[in-house]
């Protein structure tokens, strides 16, 4: 039999969620989370002033807007946006960004909402269809012992 190479098929693993590079000095995301603590305040629909507001009144700590200026500034990256504050921004914008980045970065997915729902329901359906298949191989084997 002769194999040749298939070009026309996608590789099938190029979907699975991979952790980010483990290397020394790979995993530097100053820059990376500057621009995704930007991209989540313009997705806000409100000025710095009122996410700032919002920031400060959900974790009871002062958050300036010189504050937010701070972390979204990519050449500050002393200056980042600590992580107890990421779910405080997240909510403040009404944004999944950094949770999506996050989990994208350790190897895995983030699921919200509606998605999340329609994955419980596809793994209980699994779970119901290899529960059936059980089932008949069992009453397959007793069959044979009567």
């Amino acid at each position: 039999m002769v194999r040749r190479i298939d070009t026309l098929t996608g590789d099938l693993f190029a979907l699975l969620p991979r952790a980010a590079e483990q290397a020394p000095g790979s995993q530097n995301y100053c820059a990376e989370v500057a621009h995704l603590v930007s991209e989540a305040l313009a997705s806000a629909g409100v000025d710095r002033i009122e996410v700032a507001a919002r920031m400060t009144r959900l974790c009871g700590r002062d958050v300036s807007k010189d504050m937010l200026y701070g972390y979204t500034a990519e050449s500050r990256d002393a200056y980042n946006l600590p992580f107890y504050l990421a779910p405080v921004l997240e909510a403040a914008c009404q944004t999944h960004v950094l949770t999506h980045w996050l989990a994208e970065k350790r190897g895995g997915q983030l699921l919200v909402g509606k998605a999340a729902l329609d994955a419980e329901i596809g793994k209980l359906e699994r779970a119901r269809d290899e529960a059936g298949k059980r089932i008949r191989q069992l009453k397959h084997v007793m069959g044979e012992l009567e």
